[in-house]
């Protein structure tokens, strides 16, 4: 996300990324410095960010090794935040994070590349990070380097998120609920079930009555919606490259399905 702040005084051009190592980076887009990068989750493969090279400092316990099994690690293999869109305001200042809350324990295998087969060279469980929730959706204030409020959710958080100038933010979850919260506290202000698990961008566009409407594609997939949309068998956690452990209770919240649904705003 381009954006222009006040960074200890001065107004920069700065590019703002939630990355998959779990950190929230914000870099001087002009010069590439590396202005802060601080956590949004809970990470054990790094002890922090090196300012000046912009490379994780590697915690040694977490680093794979062929053979043995490592335990704890956290940001799983999916990330803090895989592909999920994240959203801006330029009313609250406030980047709104649709990301994960997974760790895992791996052991990684000598693997031979065979063209045309699943190439990953280790063997990965995932499973909730702390608190026991999966998801989160939450507000991140780029200058200050926190998050000013979150949403825990039981499943991750695999849609992208919509801010509008009315100070709403909406986003989806992998149950299928489709939710408008407050852009300024993350109350919850309007839900809707669709028929099923959200991983898509919900839009906003004003059609041609002048009206403004919000829509979403609701139909779970991905890796994060495996067990469901490949009718995956969830008592090999080792499936979907792991995610199959943390997802196994998913088919008791939702199903396969595929909907484009569109909602006029007041």
């Amino acid at each position: 996300v381009l954006l222009e702040l006040d960074v200890k005084g001065a107004r920069r051009k700065v590019l703002v990324h939630a990355d998959r190592n779990g950190y929230v980076y914000v870099i001087d887009r002009a010069s590439g410095e590396v202005l802060s990068a601080t956590p949004f989750v809970k990470v054990t493969t790094s002890t922090g960010i090196d300012l000046r090279t912009g490379r994780p400092m590697l915690n040694p316990k977490t680093i794979p090794r062929t053979g043995e099994v490592t335990r704890g690690v956290c940001p799983a293999s999916p990330g803090g935040k895989d592909w999920q869109p994240s959203a801006w305001s330029p009313r609250t200042q406030l980047l709104y994070l649709p990301h994960q809350n997974l760790c895992q324990d791996m052991m990684a295998t000598q693997a031979s590349y065979i063209s045309g087969t699943p190439y990953l060279g280790s063997e990965v469980t995932m499973y909730p990070g702390p608190g026991g929730h999966r998801g989160v959706f939450g507000a991140w204030d780029p200058v200050k380097a926190r998050m000013v409020w979150s949403i825990k959710e039981r499943f991750p958080v695999w849609s992208g998120a919509l801010a509008t100038a009315g100070d709403v933010v909406f986003y989806g979850t992998m149950e299928g609920w489709f939710k408008a919260v407050d852009a300024r506290s993350g109350k919850l202000l309007w839900q809707y079930k669709t028929g099923s698990g959200i991983i898509g961008q919900p839009i906003s566009y004003r059609g041609p009555d002048g009206k403004q409407y919000i829509a979403v594609m609701s139909g779970v997939g991905g890796w994060a919606g495996a067990v469901v949309s490949k009718d995956l068998d969830v008592r090999d956690p080792t499936a979907a490259k792991g995610f199959a452990g943390a997802m196994r209770d998913l088919p008791q919240f939702t199903t396969k399905g595929g909907a484009l649904d569109v909602f006029a705003l007041p």
